[in-house]
């Protein structure tokens, strides 16, 4: 599902730059999960319907107006990797720094689970949010290193920085892994061992609903 959303240029900006549009591109849908990536150009604007919780993940820096219904705006500066929770609140996203704005708007269609995770089964990863629809947390893995045997559950993995991997199994075999740069996937829950192949780090955001 894919939709477009155009917008007049504004005062000062040209046509050439205001043409490109915003983009929402469904992309994963399940009973867990609906992931929507999104691509603001200069000054280009899209609405958050807040029909059911979720979190937005910014795969780019970013320079945003945030304007919920019936509230005031404000803006804020974010970085790459960021990730922010929001329980039901429609609003709208407007890009106005001067380059291409990138995120994913993850939904949460279930009611949740009353129970914490925390860093349970995930060595070394940093939580970065959590409540009783999911946790997010950031995973990092230096080249030429694994990672002691672990558990994930069902998620979203968003990849920042890619890298060739290959994942050990508790029965002794290997199933090649690993993500290319700003991309994502959804991976079911699994128990192995990450081993990093690569020459380059590898930097993923994973986001687990409950």
């Amino acid at each position: 599902m894919k939709g477009q959303v155009s917008n007049p240029p504004p005062q000062g900006v040209s046509e050439s730059r205001a043409a490109t549009s915003a983009t929402q591109t469904e992309s994963i849908r399940n009973e867990k999960v609906i992931v929507t990536d999104c691509v603001l150009g200069p000054r280009q604007q899209l609405p958050l319907a807040g029909a059911l919780p979720s979190v937005t993940v910014y795969l780019t820096d970013a320079t945003v107006q945030i304007t919920p219904e019936d509230g005031k705006p404000f803006g804020s500066a974010i970085n790459r990797g960021a990730a922010f929770f929001d329980e039901r609140t429609a609003r709208t996203i407007q890009n106005v720094g001067s380059t291409e704005v990138r995120f994913l708007h993850i939904e949460f269609p279930g009611s949740g689970l009353a129970e914490t995770w925390g860093a349970a089964g995930i060595p070394g990863y940093k939580v970065m949010l959590e409540n009783q629809y999911v946790r997010v947390y950031d995973i990092r893995i230096a080249a030429g290193t694994k990672e002691p045997l672990h558990t994930h559950r069902a998620r979203v993995a968003i990849c920042l920085s890619g890298a060739k991997m290959k994942h050990l199994l508790p029965d002794g075999s290997e199933e090649p892994a690993g993500l290319k740069t700003n991309t994502f996937a959804w991976r079911l829950g699994q128990t192995h061992v990450g081993q990093n192949l690569d020459t380059s780090d590898l930097w993923v955001i994973a986001v687990e609903p409950k």
